[in-house]
Formats: C-alpha cells, structure tokens, sequence
C-alpha cells in the first residue's frame, strides 16, 4: 500500500521498543521519516512513567523527539478533567488510584477517597486485593464515575505477555452496571487530541502500533490509516480471530517506508 503521509503517529511500548532496548530498525526510521518532512508524534497508554520520565526514557535509547511530540493517557485524562471541571463550575473531587510518577498530573484537583466526583484509574501493580476492589465498588456504587486512563487487555514485557488493566475495568464495569470513560487509545477524543497538536486532517495520517485493538482500530475509526506490527503484544492467534483489519502489516517498525 502506498501512502504519502503528512503525519506519523507511533505506539512506544512493543512498537519502538521492548523493555529499554529499541526494536532494530526503529530509530534509523524515524531518522528516514523526518528527512522526508514527515511530522512525527507519539502516543501511549503508559501510566507507570510521567509524560517526562517517557520522554527521557526514548531519548536515553537513542530516540529523537521533542517535549510536544509525545501526548500519555494521563495528560488526556488531565486536560478531560481540567474541562469538565470548568464546565461544572466547581471544583471537582477524584481518586486518582495511581503510580505515584503520575500523581502529579491530577494535583490541581480536590483529592477525596470518600465520596470523589471521579475514580481515576491506572496502572498500580500489585496494589489490588480485594479489599480495594470493594471500597472501589462502594464509592462507584454511591455515585462517582469511572475514569480508565485506558482499557488494555493484555501487555509485552520483557518476562512476556501480562494481563492489563481492562481486567479491572471490565470487573468494575459490570459489577457498578456503569461504562468507564477511556482516555487513551482507542478513544476518539485522545487521537483527535494528537491530530490537533500537529494540524494534521486524520485523511493525511498514518498509525503504526503492536496492538490491533487499540492503535491500529483506534486509528481506523477516525480515519486514519491504520499500520499493524508484528513485534511487541502481536500474537498470530490473536490476529487471525479479530474484527480489526489493519491496512498495512509489517515484520517492524523498520519495514516501514513512505512515498
């Protein structure tokens, strides 16, 4: 398939790299796409690592980009909130149910665990048991509604695949009988954001990503040309029994080229 983008949009985790170690090829290129002129950003449903421990993360692996290129989940929930607070004329309560490296993005709000607006709900390792499970079931139950700064299913780590935290969300979405809000891929909203940022048409842009789901659907709903890798979370299996249907496949990142 040719295509002649105006505008790239890379996945991190599994797409450019795997653990710290950059996937042979990704860097040279991003190096190719930028001497074409090519606009470049990055877009993550990371929430273990601030906006700026990922931008420091690729840069330290070798990777060029700039401050503005790379937009997280967080930030997405962050300038969600931050307007729907200026809609509701108050200040709004959350819990954000966090890592700490990104507790800071939601410090402009009211912290309350009792009776929050909001549940704001990440990544948090090996913090859940059930006793959290039912104090979160509690609260959605007398009224706050569920922010998931995205719903994966599963992840690529360096010891494997991982069970993500759709598992959570999906439990607590049943249980609460409500719909959680998703920030990040494969939101709308979160990928008009990246559009937005670059003054890109969602027509003159491409996405490349490992998950099929969210990057490569996600992108496909908007419009934009949707690019499938086979490196990080890509699974065969997986591949074959989705509803998704990339409009490009590649071995990696590397394969990718643009005319």
């Amino acid at each position: 398939m040719n295509i002649r983008p105006r505008l790239v949009l890379f996945d991190l985790d599994g797409t450019l790299y795997v653990g710290d170690t950059p996937i042979p090829g990704a860097i040279d290129c991003l190096a190719a796409l930028r001497a074409q002129g090519i606009a470049l950003r990055f877009l993550t449903n990371t929430t273990t690592k601030s906006q700026q421990q990922l931008v420091g993360q690729l840069r330290a692996m070798g990777f060029t980009l700039g401050d503005n290129e790379l937009i997280s989940a967080p930030v997405a929930a962050r300038l969600a909130l931050e307007k729907m607070q200026q809609q509701a004329g108050r200040p709004l309560r959350i819990w954000p149910l966090v890592a700490d490296a990104i507790q800071p993005d939601f410090s402009n709000f009211v912290i309350d665990e009792q009776q929050p607006d909001y549940v704001v709900l990440g990544d948090i390792g090996d913090r859940w048991d059930l006793a959290l499970i039912n104090r979160l079931f509690q609260v959605m139950h007398s009224g706050a509604e569920l922010i998931a700064l995205h719903k994966g299913r599963f992840w690529q780590t360096g010891d494997g695949l991982k069970a993500d935290i759709g598992f959570f969300v999906a439990g607590l979405e049943y249980v609460c009988s409500k719909n959680a809000l998703v920030m990040g891929k494969p939101n709308r909203d979160f990928f008009q954001l990246i559009l937005d940022s670059a003054g890109v048409a969602a027509s003159d842009a491409l996405m490349v990503g490992d998950d099929i789901d969210s990057d490569v659907g996600g992108a496909q709903q908007m419009g934009i040309v949707g690019c499938l890798v086979k490196t990080g979370k890509f699974r065969a299996s997986y591949f074959a029994q989705s509803s998704v249907c990339p409009d490009m496949v590649l071995d990696s990142v590397a394969d990718l080229t643009v005319r």
